[in-house]
């Protein structure tokens, strides 16, 4: 998997970092309703504009993509931005190792987990629940599993539910792609 990652960033962009901010993250940091800024991760931050985008809207910023290419220019686009954004080289399903303790208040995702190899999956849920704070927001973007003709690829809201315990699927939303996608969100209990 990661020299596929790999191969997208050395080819040029790679189709999921489009370099816009997307609508339903926009959605949590402007606006009435937007949530009080806290501390957010990002997993698989990709060239990090999301993660600029939250520093820009006072959050306190981690960010962990596998790619170290994908680090590089998230860090120097931090950086251009004078955003305070942390950028950390690590796999999303290792968090102990990255260097992320948390808590978080907000955990976005856009198409990391929906890539992660099936048996991987109870190690990202676990690595988030353990660094959530009471209350903690997921905010995930993925593909549905008959998105692609491979055996990886894909989430449900019925895996959601059954891998993240402690937290309660509060949305799914259809995305726009032209192949089946969802925004979920799940919100941790505001006691652990």
């Amino acid at each position: 998997m990661r020299r596929a990652l790999e191969d997208f960033y050395r080819d040029g962009r790679p189709p999921w970092d489009s370099g816009v901010t997307p609508p339903e993250l926009v959605a949590l940091t402007e606006g009435p309703d937007a949530l009080a800024p806290g501390q957010a991760l990002e997993l698989g931050c990709g060239t990090g504009t999301n993660a600029v985008h939250l520093a820009r809207h006072g959050w306190r910023v981690a960010a962990v993509d596998l790619v170290e290419r994908a680090v590089r220019q998230a860090r120097e686009k931090a950086a251009a931005a004078g955003a305070d954004v942390t950028v950390l080289c690590g796999d999303a399903t290792r968090l102990d190792e990255v260097g992320v303790p948390g808590p978080y208040d907000l955990f976005f995702d856009l198409s990391c987990y929906c890539g992660i190899p099936p048996h991987r999956r109870d190690a990202y849920a676990a690595g988030l629940t353990k660094r959530a704070a009471p209350g903690a927001r997921l905010l995930m973007f993925g593909y549905g599993p008959e998105a692609f003709d491979d055996p990886i690829s894909g989430v449900t809201a019925d895996e959601l539910i059954a891998r993240f315990a402690g937290w309660r699927l509060a949305d799914v939303t259809p995305g726009t792609n032209p192949v089946p996608t969802f925004w979920f969100t799940l919100h941790r209990a505001a006691t652990a």
